[in-house]
């Protein structure tokens, strides 16, 4: 995101930067910014739904290597879409090219789609290593240039919006921050980098600093793009020979730079006076874009010093104060309410752009599983009486708009939402429960923190369509990744997590990516209602490419014959009997999803209960240590004749297993 080309631009002159060494000194974090770029310069998997582990241990190198060279970091994340709808044309671009890149991604192109939980993931990583961290509301480049002004230190990121922000220590492009090769003189160690300032690119290309933002807006930004005006014409006589959008910029800072006006509106109407072919209204609603896209570069006063140095709370924007509740400012600050569940999109413009996957585009959008559980959420944001939610999501390759209605159903009607922390936490729960369709009785047995994605799999299963493929590969993946977890956090079982130039099984990764939305909704919902279900450790629950490999597996054999571990065995057993397992009302229901789910999933939730002996697993140990646990008991009964059965007979059994499948 930034101002069209000026990378290359940049890139293309690096004279401009000064080579430095950074150590000791505060520094004004994009987190955005970096957490993509951590996840892209790791060579990390994008097209099987995020390869979340390696991705967390890339962050904590990171920060570590940050502390050892004595570096302050103070990192913020945008909250959502700013006020003004600015940048629509730029985001629906976005979106579009996302949608048009699936096939190429299907057959194994890096196109950058970043995984559903990689910013989760990222400010998870960030909160238990205490990292100073802030969740603005709506977009946060102004408050991330007008901290560090004051603060007098640089910013870093990769977004080019920032070199044209007046900004006395300037910027250091992620690109040139070497953080994983960190130096030593004498006992001190630092960071090489480059660093950019606007007074180096004023010089060079001979303008003046009050034209940087002019300069941004007519050489199309996020906000406008002029593309009928030929900057290349500009060009000085003898330039070497550039490439298209970097003479563009070139021959307008040449004519910028020859420029006499006494204001930039005057310098603003000669520009206007270059666009061919034009009414006169038209170039009046065009000269209101490049103004407006101008003030987006004024910074504003610094609401987060405090913020960060005492506590105190970022006040919201003032035309938000009548629309959002007094508890949110201060939820959303700690990083209690994610991205884009309170912000502009849906509470001014009642607009959702939901997240592009890499799946069959045969299939329908993975998201449309998890529309229910959105519409709770949007009936506890807006209520049922404030018009409906447009959600941008795509339908085979083309980008569309669906109108969704909020729902206000069963529990939530007594909720609302100025007072959801003071509601009664049963209430809670007992919304995230119906949304999910999951009795509470159902989840007893589970680990606490395992809750959440055990009722989102019961959900799935339920929804999903076509039918879903990969439960036990998700589930395989989940017990190993808690397993792995309570026994020190080790990483390296997960396999290979660099990309994967394969082609990849469109249907495998529609089942997963569908999982994974519900999941993202799901916690979504969950932190809307102040968390009455314990938050999941995201990074050990999916690890992509791990997922598509047991699935591969699983067609040969069976999962306790792929992992052959007694721990492995019995919380694989106690999740798998969870999900499947009929709810405890479902005798008194004759129809619906639960009897669909009991006909659907009957012999998997039979699969636990094959010998007569009877095996305490509550007790088993590593699986319920720790204070976020539940201790119990769950007796299962096997039965000997058909493990037998099976051992004799493997081929047969599998076949049947796979024909109960449908």
């Amino acid at each position: 995101m930034g101002v069209t080309g000026l990378w290359s631009l940049l890139e293309g002159n690096r004279q401009i930067y000064t080579n430095i060494h950074f150590r000791d000194s505060k520094l004004v974090v994009d987190g955005s910014s970096l957490a993509h770029h951590i996840y892209n310069m790791a060579n990390l998997d994008q097209n099987h739904g995020g390869e979340y582990l390696a991705f967390q241990v890339d962050v904590q190198a990171f920060f570590k290597n940050l502390a050892d060279c004595g570096i302050k970091p103070y990192v913020l994340l945008d909250g959502g879409s700013g006020p003004s709808d600015i940048k629509l044309n730029r985001r629906m671009d976005l979106q579009r090219q996302r949608v048009k890149k699936i096939p190429d991604a299907l057959k194994g192109g890096k196109i950058d789609f970043y995984a559903l939980f990689t910013t989760t993931v990222f400010e998870e990583t960030l909160n238990d290593m205490k990292v100073p961290l802030i969740r603005c509301f709506g977009q946060a480049d102004g408050q991330l240039a007008a901290l560090a002004r004051e603060w007098c230190c640089p910013v870093l990121s990769t977004d080019t919006d920032f070199y044209i922000y007046d900004l006395p220590e300037g910027v250091l492009p992620l690109d040139h921050f070497q953080w994983d090769s960190v130096k030593a003189s004498g006992a001190r160690s630092y960071i090489s980098c480059k660093r950019y300032t606007t007074s180096s690119f004023c010089s060079l290309f001979n303008i003046d600093h009050q034209l940087l933002p002019a300069f941004a807006a007519l050489a199309g930004n996020d906000y406008v793009n002029l593309r009928d005006v030929k900057w290349a014409s500009y060009v000085p006589a003898g330039s070497p020979t550039m490439k298209f959008r970097t003479s563009s910029l070139v021959g307008l800072l040449s004519w910028l730079g020859a420029r006499k006006d006494e204001t930039t509106e005057d310098t603003l109407t000669a520009a206007m006076a270059l666009i061919p072919n034009i009414s006169q209204q038209a170039r009046t609603e065009m000269r209101t874009e490049v103004q407006n896209a101008m003030l987006e570069y004024r910074l504003p006063s610094s609401s987060l010093r405090r913020s960060f140095s005492e506590g105190i709370v970022p006040p919201l924007p003032p035309e938000m104060s009548s629309r959002v509740p007094e508890w949110v400012p201060a939820s959303l600050a700690r990083g209690d309410l994610g991205a884009n569940i309170l912000d502009y999109d849906i509470l001014v413009h009642r607009r959702k752009f939901l997240r592009i996957q890499v799946e069959c585009s045969d299939l329908q959008s993975s998201n449309l599983t998890s529309r229910p559980i959105r519409q709770v959420m949007y009936g506890l944001l807006l209520g049922q009486r404030e018009g409906e939610v447009e959600e941008w999501d795509r339908d085979g390759l083309e980008l569309i708009g669906v109108k969704v209605q909020p729902l206000v159903q069963g529990a939530a009607q007594t909720l609302r939402l100025d007072s959801l922390p003071r509601a009664d936490p049963a209430v809670r729960l007992q919304v995230c429960l119906e949304t999910l369709g999951v009795e509470e009785e159902t989840l007893e047995g589970v680990l606490a923190h395992l809750r959440l994605p055990v009722a989102v799999t019961r959900y799935w299963l339920r929804r999903a369509s076509p039918e879903p493929t990969v439960l036990k590969a998700l589930l395989m993946v989940m017990v190993q990744g808690e397993l792995n977890r309570q026994t020190g956090g080790t990483t390296g079982w997960q396999g290979v997590t660099s990309h994967n130039p394969q082609p990849l099984d469109g249907v495998v990764a529609h089942s997963s990516n569908q999982w994974q939305a519900c999941l993202k909704d799901a916690s979504q919902l969950n932190l809307l209602l102040c968390k009455p279900l314990p938050e999941p450790h995201y990074a050990w629950l999916y690890q992509g490419r791990l997922v598509h490999r047991r699935q591969k597996q699983l067609q040969e054999r069976e999962p306790e014959d792929i992992v052959q571990d007694d721990q492995f065995r019995r919380l694989y057993r106690r999740l798998l009997g969870a999900v499947t397992q009929p709810d405890p009302g479902a005798n008194r229901r004759t129809g619906g999803p639960e009897a669909q789910l009991r006909a659907r999933m009957e012999h998997l939730h039979l699969n636990t209960q094959e010998e007569e002996e009877e095996e305490e697993l509550g007790g088993a140990e590593g699986l319920d240590q720790g204070s976020d646990r539940l201790r119990v008991s769950v007796r299962t009964r096997y039965r000997t004749k058909d493990r037998k059965y099976r051992s004799r007979n493997p081929e047969l059994w599998r076949k049947q297993e796979r024909e109960g499948w449908g």
